[in-house]
């Protein structure tokens, strides 16, 4: 008997050690990051950037790969489902914590099927209209709002999105009604905006700062607790008489089950990325706020966003189709 158990656990250890080897050599091969929105939108630059410079530390190809569609539940579904290996990878967004509130039915958990590897930081987002419109405050935006009875327009990245929940609040607050038009991510939006056919839109500082500085788009307040640096001159939200604080945010997550040792090596990875000061510059002059956590502090985070766009949407009375 006691052979037997020595030949058992020698068989055991020898199949654990290739896992194991593997491992501590992770990355062997290039690495996938998907986002849940198109290309061109602030997810995607973000990812860009991040992506960019871990392939550097990591030694492997960091390959962004987009997957609009469902409210970002497609391409979370699709990582959810994904090998626990350490290649298919995820940076998730606000959409994240919003999905659970917003959807009757997704095909994931939002926790348990995820492995939390670290926060990157967040976006405010800036109110802002089209150049053309002769609107140059808050106060002349709610007027302007209020001559149009309705029909005076702001565009999101989707339903239930950071974006689209905080028209609603601001449209709520002021007592003005407005008129929603969702579309399947940033980008399509921006250019909508850009283009006139839109009003208004709650947008990330990230994509709305290079068409503020080209003149085609005008910023009204930013929905953060101070004024950003790369727009000093727009007063916070809160400063026109509506406190109002909203935000994208972004973290890099991978399926549940992923071997611990990778998601360390992610973990230090991404610090050591964001740590950069190359990076940091980068994303503050976009107008991002780099906040970094650890795989540990990023789950509670994800947690806490969960429970607190539920009890917003409760309060607020919102209902989604």
């Amino acid at each position: 008997m006691r052979s037997l158990f020595a030949l058992l656990l020698t068989v055991l250890v020898a199949g654990s050690q290739p896992a194991r080897a593997q491992e501590s050599a992770y990355p062997t091969k290039p690495v996938k990051i998907l986002i849940a929105f198109p290309v061109g939108g602030l997810l995607d630059a973000v990812s860009r950037i991040v992506g960019e410079k871990l392939s550097v530390v990591l030694g492997q190809q960091f390959v962004i790969e987009a997957r609009p569609g469902a409210g970002g539940t497609l391409a979370t579904s699709a990582v959810a489902r994904a090998e626990p290996d350490g290649y298919t990878l995820m940076m998730i967004n606000d959409n994240h914590a919003l999905n659970p509130s917003v959807f009757k039915n997704i095909p994931y958990d939002s926790v348990k099927d995820f492995a939390p590897i670290g926060f990157v930081g967040s976006a405010p987002l800036v109110l802002v209209v089209h150049a053309g419109l002769p609107i140059n405050s808050v106060k002349e935006f709610l007027d302007a709002a209020r001559e149009k009875q309705g029909a005076f327009t702001y565009g999101s990245v989707g339903v239930g999105s950071a974006s689209h929940l905080a028209g609603e609040m601001f449209a709520a607050a002021a007592g003005v009604p407005m008129q929603h038009v969702p579309y399947r991510g940033g980008a399509p939006a921006l250019n909508d905006l850009v283009a006139g056919h839109l009003n208004s839109m709650f947008n990330s500082a990230v994509v709305a700062v290079p068409h503020i500085e080209a003149g085609k788009l005008r910023p009204l307040a930013v929905t953060y607790s101070s004024r950003l640096d790369v727009l000093p001159n727009v007063p916070t939200i809160a400063e026109t008489g509506y406190p109002l604080e909203a935000a994208y945010w972004f973290g890099l997550v991978a399926p549940a089950g992923t071997p611990a040792p990778v998601i360390a090596r992610l973990d230090k990875a991404l610090a050591e990325v964001l740590a950069m000061p190359e990076v940091k510059k980068r994303l503050t002059d976009m107008g991002a706020v780099v906040t970094p956590l650890g795989s540990h502090d990023f789950g509670a985070y994800i947690g806490t966003e969960i429970t607190k766009w539920r009890d917003v949407i409760a309060k607020a009375h919102l209902k989604f189709d």
